[in-house]
This record gives structure tokens, sequence and C-alpha cells, in this order.
């Protein structure tokens, strides 16, 4: 892994531009609003914490691993939701630790129907271990023979409609292009904008059944448009199974459990697909969710 870096590394030193990892990858997204869109801050109506791990391409040295924590609540009065994201992120000798503020703003806009508007604000720390990359031997460049650290503000923002059958969200969860000059020849490229459309919609087949398909559109600028589907089918609001196609990359196995009426629990398993597939049997992903939601009993009074 060490030696493919290695060349990564060359290729931009010959073109004068490196290319890092763009934003980190998940498949329970559609579990977990917020690291997509800041427009979902408050969608929940109670604080909501959540939890990720994710390991990709797990017997591959240096993949990615990613771990985030983001917590979002409703003011009801005020129609506003705030929240708060942090994402350590690890690509091999590249490192990538970002944390957010979210604040969005709760239009209903019908009975059981809401159209939010949300914006994040926050700071990306960036660190590469070059260093790292001589094991030895003559060092690759006299520029890449060390660390590079920077830090990089940035803002994002996103629309989120949400209804009792449907749910459309549109966002650019980072806005600023992110890049560091090494050089008058040698730039790199921390990240670029991404965009993201997700749509899901709800199909009751009977009393225990819901069936709820859901698609993502992922642009991020440079690399071609892609997209996950998705099919999750929902048993007595307690069970969730479900599969996805991302397209070109993976398979993917979803499974989250209601425990009790606030703590959700979920895994997703990745089946790689494609020319990584001869190097890694999968990806893994585990979500933990606490929502502070209770429910009220009458309570009659003995007199």
């Amino acid at each position: 892994m060490k030696m493919i870096f290695a060349i990564l590394v060359l290729t931009g030193i010959t073109t004068g531009m490196a290319i890092a990892q763009q934003s980190a990858q998940y498949s329970q997204y559609m579990f977990n609003g917020l690291i997509l869109n800041p427009a979902y801050a408050g969608a929940d109506e109670a604080l909501s914490l959540t939890f990720v791990n994710r390991s990709q391409w797990a017997s591959v040295d240096g993949a990615p691993v990613t771990q985030s924590f983001s917590a979002h609540t409703l003011f009801d009065r005020q129609h506003l939701g705030v929240g708060l994201t942090v994402v350590n992120d690890k690509i091999g000798i590249h490192k990538n630790q970002q944390a957010v503020g979210v604040v969005s703003y709760q239009l209903q806009v019908a009975e059981k129907s809401v159209l939010s508007f949300g914006m994040q604000a926050g700071i990306n720390i960036q660190k590469s271990n070059y260093a790292a990359l001589n094991t030895g031997n003559a060092p690759l460049d006299v520029n890449y023979n060390g660390n590079l650290s920077q830090a990089y503000f940035n803002v994002g923002m996103g629309i989120y409609y949400r209804s009792p059958t449907l749910d459309v969200g549109f966002s650019a969860p980072a806005l600023m292009p992110e890049k560091y000059v090494v050089s008058d020849s040698v730039t790199i490229h921390w990240r670029q904008a991404n965009f993201f459309l997700f749509t899901r919609y709800r199909i009751p087949l009977n009393d225990m059944l819901v069936l709820e398909p859901s698609v993502l559109l992922k642009y991020h600028q440079g690399v071609p448009l892609s997209y996950d589907v998705n099919a999750c089918l929902v048993i007595k609001k307690a069970l969730t199974v479900g599969a996805s196609y991302r397209k070109s990359e993976s398979l993917d196995f979803l499974l989250k459990a209601q425990v009790t009426p606030q703590l959700q629990l979920g895994y997703s398993y990745d089946f790689v697909i494609g020319a990584v597939s001869a190097l890694s049997r999968g990806s893994h992903e585990l979500m933990v969710n606490y929502v502070f939601r209770y429910a009220h009993t009458k309570i009659t009074s003995p007199r």
C-alpha cells in the first residue's frame, strides 16, 4: 500500500497536481441524514445523537477508516434546528478531521409536511505524513519528505422536504475548494465541491410492513456522476433490512434494529465489486443512534 501511495505521489509530481480523498463515504446515510444535509437538523424533533464507525476495504492496508459523531435537536417554538458534526477520517498517510456547526429553519408547509433550509460552517484540518513513504531509500522528492498540515474554513448548505410518505433533500456540504500549494509546480487538492440529491418514498404494504425505496445521486467536481439505489423493508417499525447498489463499487446489505424507543443499532456490509474486489473482501459500518424522545402516558389521579 505504501508503494501504491508512492506511485500516486510520483504521478502528482509529474502532472503538477496531486488529488487526495473526497468526502468520507457512508452506507447508512438514510438513517443519519445530518451527515449529508445540514437541513436535516431537527428532523428527529428531539435531541438525537449518532455515532458511526466505518472500516472501508477492511483487508487493505491503509484503506479508509472513518468515525463520525453528530448531534442535533429542534427548538419547536422558534422553528430552528441546531446541530454539530465531528468527523475523523483517515486514508493511508492522509488524515482529515472536521468539526462543523449546523442550523436549520423549519417551515410547516402542510399538516404533516415540513420544508427546511440549512446552513453549516466549520473547520477542516488536513494532515499528510509523506515521510512515511520513505522506506529508507532515496526520498521521492524534497517537497514530500515530511509532513503537511493545513486548516481550512468551509461552509455548506441544504434543503430538505419531509412528509409521512416522501423525503427529498439536496445539499452541498462543502462549497469552498481546499488546496495546498507545495511549490510552483505541485498543488495538492484536498477537496472539491460535493453535491448530493437524496429521495426516499414509503410504501405501506400492510399493518406490519413498509417498503422504503430510495436513491442518492452524488456529484464530486471533476469526478463522473455516481449513484446509490436502495430498498429497505421496515418490519413492525422495529427491524429494518435492506440492500443497496453503489455504482461500479459495491453491493451493500443493511440491518437496523429499534432496540428501545430511544436506541437504534445499525450495521452494514459492503460487498466490493469492480477492481478493488481483488484486494478486499468488503467494508463494515456500525451505527449507534439515541434519541431523547419519551412517550407520555396519561395518569389518572386516584383522588
